[in-house]
């Protein structure tokens, strides 16, 4: 993306963003959380027929699984799209943290959002993640 096109998002921007962005934030995380489970239930079921040296293979259950995986994976893409739509940037879905872009003191920083804060009251630099979180100043 070009600076001169880059959006910088103050506090009250994002904090107008956030039951839209709970929402979004909710629905991804059950996903990718159910994506883990049908990956899990895969990959066990690879590893028992390499123990045995081969073996019999559900095929329908295997179908379904890898169409759900599919389907899982999709609707995972489509949240991320969707958050990244509104000017953010996820970067942990196990933990529902996304950061926005913004300017502190001349400076380019991330504003910190976390599933459950009602408010925007973190930031950390552009090379710190969530343990480099700073509390913004009133």
């Amino acid at each position: 993306m070009a600076e001169e096109s880059k959006r910088y998002f103050a506090p009250p921007e994002v904090e107008a963003l956030i039951p839209e962005l709970t929402e979004i934030m909710r629905r991804l995380m059950d996903t990718h959380g159910r994506l883990g489970e049908v990956h899990a239930a895969l990959h066990q079921e690879q590893h028992r027929i390499m123990l045995a040296g081969g073996g019999i293979l559900d095929q329908a259950t295997w179908r379904e699984r890898t169409r759900r995986l599919e389907e899982l994976t999709r609707q995972v893409h489509e949240g991320i799209a969707a958050i990244v739509k509104l000017g953010g940037v996820p970067k942990d879905l196990g933990m529902g943290l996304v950061d926005f872009p913004s300017l502190l003191n001349d400076q380019e920083v991330n504003l910190c959002w976390r599933l459950g804060e009602t408010t925007i009251n973190f930031w950390h630099g552009l090379d710190e993640g969530y343990a480099g979180r700073k509390p913004l100043e009133p």
